[in-house]
């Protein structure tokens, strides 16, 4: 596993602070100006399983309340609603300062059969030969101002590899449909649970960029101000998400400064293991 993968761990690991009660790590995500979304999904995701034995989580639906300082630690608190015959329900408020920054809701289900189908899996090309945001970032590097790049060029603990790669710096107006194949080194040898926590993580990474892409916007271009709004999840079948996945995403509407955006997330061999779906903001910025 790389440094990066176990820093990953590490903020998902939170400390037990009394009955339904836990603590995360703010720092080490993906941006040092707020604490990540999915950081923040993820945590609270980790300390609803922390109350829960013998299920797995089946869906989530989080709102973004306030933007987390990552100088700080975020306190969990779990509200453990029901325990019934099938499901199991949790709410999480995650705390800093004080404040409320993210409600969370969470239910989980026992094993049990039932009819099943499933959409086809898009046909993209594999990963396989595709190059790695990483080495398109270092190519761009640069282009980007000294006080950027090293947060620009800093490895992830995911690899990810777009089916069609956008200049980040010049994006053109494309189509919102937005595929990329994604993976974690991390996940490997992970239980279930965490293996969910771990993709919940990956999940708000890149699916409000679809809502840019028909304005030839990207995060590096200071023309929108953009920020999750909520996030819901549902997990279909086993994940282990340390294979590719496929994270094929769209955007059917962006209006009054927020964008809609939904995701879908296969193995590849074109199992459908979760979906998502998300509005963010994309309020213009004034010139």
């Amino acid at each position: 596993m790389n440094d990066v993968g176990k820093v990953l761990l590490n903020l998902l690991d939170l400390e037990r602070l009394d009955t339904n009660l836990y603590r995360g790590i703010g720092s080490g995500g993906e941006t040092p100006m707020r604490i990540y979304g999915g950081q923040v999904i993820a945590q609270a995701l980790t300390a609803a399983y922390a109350t829960v034995s013998g299920r797995l989580c089946h869906s989530l639906h989080a709102y973004f309340i306030r933007p987390g300082d990552p100088a700080s630690p975020v306190i969990y608190e779990v509200d453990p609603a029901r325990d019934g015959g099938s499901f199991t329900t949790r709410r999480v408020i995650a705390i800093q300062n004080g404040k409320q920054i993210l409600n969370l809701a969470a239910s989980f289900h026992k094993e049990e059969p039932g009819w099943s189908h499933q959409h086809t899996m898009p046909d993209v090309p594999p990963p396989d030969g595709l190059q790695s945001r990483d080495e398109l970032h270092e190519l761009h590097a640069h282009r980007i101002s000294k006080d950027m790049r090293e947060e620009f060029t800093r490895q992830r603990p995911f690899e990810i590899r777009d089916i069609e790669p956008r200049d980040p710096l010049d994006p053109q107006v494309c189509s919102d449909i937005n595929h990329m194949w994604i993976k974690m080194e991390s996940a490997k040898d992970a239980g279930p649970e965490l293996q969910h926590v771990l993709m919940a993580y990956a999940s708000d990474f890149g699916l409000l960029g679809s809502a840019l892409r028909p304005h030839g916007l990207t995060w590096y271009k200071p023309e929108a101000m953009t920020a999750s709004l909520d996030h819901a999840m549902w997990f279909h079948a086993p994940v282990r998400f340390e294979n590719w996945h496929l994270y094929t995403m769209d955007s059917p509407f962006a209006g009054n400064g927020r964008g809609f955006n939904r995701g879908s997330i296969y193995t590849q061999d074109g199992q459908l293991v979760a979906s998502v779906a998300q509005e963010g903001l994309m309020r213009p910025i004034s010139s």
